[in-house]
C-alpha cells in the first residue's frame, strides 16, 4: 500500500431510532492503524453512520493524504456523497420532493471534511464477514450500549502498528 494511500472503514448504530447511538471508524495509513469511536445519547442510525465518516475524515485533517478508500455499509452515506449531496446543494438543501434534507448539518460537515481529498466511496455489505466492517460495528454498538448512568467503560480503541493489530485480515474486503 502506498504510504499516502489510506483505507477507512466506518459504521454507525442506534438503539432505537432515535435512541442512544454510537459510531466506529478504522483508519489504516501505511503500517499504522487507528480506531475511533463515539456516542450520542439521543440520535438516529443515519446520523451515526455519517459521524463515522466525519470522524475519520476529520482525523485526517492537516495530514498529507493522497488517495482514500472509504468502506461503509451505509447506502445513505455512499450514495449521499457520490450522487445526492451535489444535487441537494444546488437545490438549496431540498430533496427531489422539495422537502428539507434530513441531517443537513452533518452532510455539510462531511462535505467540508471531504473537501480537497480524493476519496473512493465504496459500499460493502454489513454483517458479511468483512473484518473492518465487523470491527466498526463492534465499536459502534459498544458505544451505543453505554449508559450515561452506568459504570460500563467505553470500548478500548486500538492505535498502533498494523502488525500488532488483533484483526489480522483487516485489509481483506472481498
Amino acid at each position: 500500500m502506498n504510504r499516502k494511500s489510506i483505507i477507512i472503514f466506518t459504521d454507525g448504530a442506534a438503539r432505537g431510532n432515535p435512541g442512544p447511538g454510537g459510531f466506529g471508524a478504522i483508519i489504516i495509513i501505511g503500517d499504522k492503524v487507528t480506531e475511533l469511536g463515539g456516542r450520542e445519547a439521543h440520535t438516529t442510525n443515519n446520523r451515526m453512520e455519517l459521524m463515522g465518516a466525519i470522524a475519520a475524515l476529520e482525523y485526517l485533517s492537516g495530514k498529507e493524504v493522497k488517495d482514500i478508500t472509504l468502506y461503509a455499509d451505509s447506502t445513505y452515506v455512499v450514495l449521499g456523497m457520490t450522487e445526492w449531496a451535489a444535487r441537494w446543494q444546488r437545490n438549496g438543501w431540498k430533496t427531489a420532493n422539495k422537502k428539507r434534507v434530513e441531517n443537513q448539518d452533518l452532510w455539510e460537515r462531511l462535505l467540508s471534511a471531504a473537501d480537497g481529498k480524493k476519496i473512493q466511496w465504496k459500499r460493502i455489505d454489513g454483517h458479511k464477514g468483512v473484518a473492518g466492517n465487523e470491527r466498526c460495528d463492534e465499536i459502534a454498538t459498544a458505544f451505543a450500549d453505554l449508559s450515561t448512568s452506568s459504570r460500563q467503560a467505553a470500548p478500548k480503541l486500538y492505535s498502533g502498528v498494523l502488525k500488532n493489530y488483533r484483526i489480522r485480515n483487516i485489509l481483506n474486503v472481498s
